[in-house]
């Protein structure tokens, strides 16, 4: 023994000489040479330094309302697991090939070290590691903790500085935790290929099995990738699976070697093929069954500072914190959203449609559903954007809403005090008296005397209340309304029930304000409505009700809602809304078995058409347009679906799709009536609030009533 330190010392001596101290210090668990690397530590000053062990990034599950997962997002993708989760099989593999003395040395095994060490002094630089499975953990939290590219190339150096500060925060480790708690923390952070990070994942992706299932021969691969995982990464192809295989025959004879397997089990584990099934990782929104949500959950953690101050902090919280997100998506809803669209419109149609649902009185979005897959595969007619969402949650420019514009002009005439049998005689076509008769916010004249406004096919005019102006949907009468009760007072009103442009640019506030010649995104419009729905209250689109962080902590959050409208107000307008389905321009497509109220719109020469609507229990906006520019690819003379449209309006398809999601969400959910209207304050609806508006006639399709009067908007 003596001879033995002897020698290990000189070497140490050597390695001390030639400025290589990290490599050749060792606090090994016992006996006399123990002793002499802890005095040759302490006289340079050698001392155990705590290591700064962030979490370990792991992936954030994103559940249902019911808690089913709908999506994964991840930066590794990462399963921890405590060490009796893991196979024995494993645990013996790794340390066999790793570490076999594992149990037995300190922060480096001094034998492993030496060898190493003499081979590095004859190459005149680092050509064998020797690392203990200590010090591998420590350059693994090294590089995790590495948040550029210079820190990350700082834990991989060869360099003896390097193997110096790993043994200081190697000696603190093995101070801090049992062998078996280091042993557990390996198997977790180290990176095993195929974008496998930690012992389950790297399970679940080779094998489609959990650690704790493991068996011998797959053990072995696993603990024979961890030696150069970009090298033996099975998912790149034939050659890289070879050498996994041949791997993972190393291990296996090394283990027999140890004889912690015999030469007989060695030799039939090395018998099998590799068994690699590449099982494919829970993927992003593009994997998801529900993409569009999925994508308005992302940019919603992403553009929100309750999930961060900086974007950066908001990336690593979903991407790295090992979070479990519940929304608010309701998949029976859902899935009566999705049917309706494809019923309707085509996945190859060139027009998409989409659609929203919100539940009043919550904000909670419970559907996002669109006729086009998410994707970025053109032969295959995907969208790459989320076509039912703003731009700040990965939406696009969005759809201009045309009609479903003018219940915010009835609340605000109805918020002034006129009732619902009130009314304005209107001609065929409206021009500004003066350039002062409209005022925006501002206070800037954005009237046109030289614009005139029409009704579908020249219509006569007439006097239109608030009742029959909003039943036949007539353009002239909604812009006199707008006139008699100031633009900018519209805009507040449709301000305060969320309404703002999909691209995020301010609402362009001109005189045709009223006709929707904002663009769109049916979350918004579907928010609007259900605050409507909700006898005013409004309340933010909500999409996450709780996060479990990954220490079990739960944060859950409430809607976030105001009253925005006196609640009899709103009732009037749902009353006179009621109509469009018994009177107005959904006539000839009828109702949903329950109270509901409802808006078409159709843009100028038929670019655009929506529908929206509400129920005390649901609201829902739908929206068709083609995204290659709606100005320039009008719904005319067109076929969607398999059928042939002449001219799409609001009730055409937006319409009949939101009526059969609607029947179908609802399914099962007692029927709510509104409030009745406050008569005294805004009298009744008889006989003379009869419409007289023109039937559909018997050439339109399924005998629908078209919007009375197409949408002629004006873009300043």
């Amino acid at each position: 023994m003596g001879s033995r330190v002897s020698s290990i010392a000189r070497l140490t001596g050597a390695a001390i000489a030639a400025g290589v101290v990290a490599a050749a210090i060792a606090l090994p668990a016992v006996g006399g040479t123990g002793a002499m690397f802890v005095s040759a530590s302490e006289d340079l000053g050698i001392k155990p330094q705590e290591l700064k062990e962030p979490p370990l990034a792991e992936k954030t599950t994103v559940l249902d309302a019911k808690g089913k997962p709908i999506a994964t997002f991840y930066e590794e993708y990462r399963e921890n697991v405590a060490l009796d989760q893991i196979a024995d099989v494993m645990k013996t593999a790794i340390i066999s090939i790793e570490d076999y003395r594992y149990y037995e040395h300190g922060p480096i095994d001094i034998e492993g070290t030496m060898r190493a060490l003499a081979k590095n002094l004859s190459s005149g630089g680092i050509s064998q590691g020797g690392s203990s499975i200590t010090q591998q953990y420590v350059k693994q939290v090294l590089l995790n903790s590495g948040t550029t590219k210079k820190e990350k190339n700082a834990a991989l150096e060869a360099s003896y500085a390097r193997k110096l500060n790993e043994l200081r925060y190697a000696m603190a480790i093995e101070k801090k935790y049992t062998k078996d708690q280091i042993l557990e923390k390996y198997l977790n952070i180290v990176y095993f290929g195929a974008r496998a990070y930690g012992i389950e994942s790297a399970a679940r992706r080779f094998f489609g099995v959990p650690a704790a299932k493991l068996t011998l021969p797959q053990a072995a691969t696993l603990a024979g990738a961890v030696q150069d995982p970009l090298q033996t990464d099975p998912s790149r192809g034939k050659d890289y699976r070879e050498r996994l295989q041949s791997r993972r025959n190393v291990v296996l004879d090394r283990m027999a070697q140890l004889k912690k397997i015999t030469p007989e089990q060695a030799a039939e584990a090395k018998a099998t093929k590799l068994g690699y099934k590449g099982t494919p990782l829970p993927g992003g929104c593009e994997s998801s069954d529900y993409p569009y949500f999925c994508m308005y959950v992302r940019n919603e953690i992403l553009s929100n500072s309750d999930f961060g101050k900086t974007k950066k902090e908001r990336t690593q919280f979903l991407n790295r914190g090992g979070l479990e997100i519940r929304t608010t998506i309701d998949p029976k809803m859902q899935a009566a959203a999705e049917k309706a669209i494809k019923k309707h419109v085509f996945a190859s149609d060139n027009p998409v449609a989409s659609e929203a649902l919100v539940q009043p009185g919550t904000g909670q979005i419970k559907a996002m559903a669109a006729s086009r897959k998410y994707g970025i595969r053109k032969s295959k007619n995907e969208m790459s954007y989320n076509v039912v969402a703003d731009a700040l949650h990965g939406g696009g420019v969005g759809f201009q809403a045309g009609s479903t514009f003018k219940p915010f002009t009835l609340l605000t005439a109805l918020k002034q005090g006129m009732k619902i049998n009130d009314g304005i005689s209107v001609g065929g076509g409206y021009r500004a008296p003066a350039f002062w008769s409209f005022k925006n916010c501002k206070g800037n004249n954005v009237g046109d005397p030289n614009f005139t406004v029409t009704n579908a096919e020249g219509g006569d005019g007439g006097f239109e209340s608030l009742a029959t102006g909003t039943w036949g949907s007539v353009n002239t009468f909604f812009m006199a309304l707008e006139q008699k009760v100031g633009l900018c007072n519209v805009v507040k009103t449709a301000k305060s029930l969320g309404i703002k442009r999909s691209d995020g640019l301010d609402l362009q506030e001109y005189e045709t304000f009223t006709l929707g010649i904002n663009e769109m995104d049916p979350v918004t419009v579907a928010t609007a409505y259900a605050a409507i729905g909700a006898r005013g209250k409004y309340c933010t689109p909500m999409a996450i009700t709780s996060i479990r962080d990954r220490d079990g902590k739960v944060t859950n959050y409430k809607p976030k809602c105001k009253q925005a409208i006196d609640p009899e107000v709103t009732d009037a307008a749902a009353s006179i809304m009621s109509g469009v389905f018994t009177k107005g321009t959904m006539k000839g497509v009828g109702g949903i078995g329950r109270p509901a109220a409802g808006k078409t719109g159709t843009t100028d020469e038929q670019s655009t058409a929506w529908f929206a609507g509400f129920t005390p229990d649901l609201a829902g906006a739908v929206s068709i347009g083609d995204p290659r520019g709606a100005a320039t690819h009008k719904l005319n003379n067109i076929k969607i679906g398999g059928r042939y449209y002449g001219s799409v309006f609001g009730a055409s398809i937006p319409g009949p799709i939101w009526n059969d999601t609607m029947k179908a969400a609802l399914k099962g959910i007692p029927a709510t009536d509104f409030t009745p209207v406050n008569t005294s304050r805004f009298g009744g609806c008889g006989s003379s609030c009869a419409p007289r508006r023109q039937e559909p006639r018997d050439d339109r399709p399924d005998n629908q009533l078209d919007e009375a009067d197409i949408d002629t908007t004006l873009n300043h």
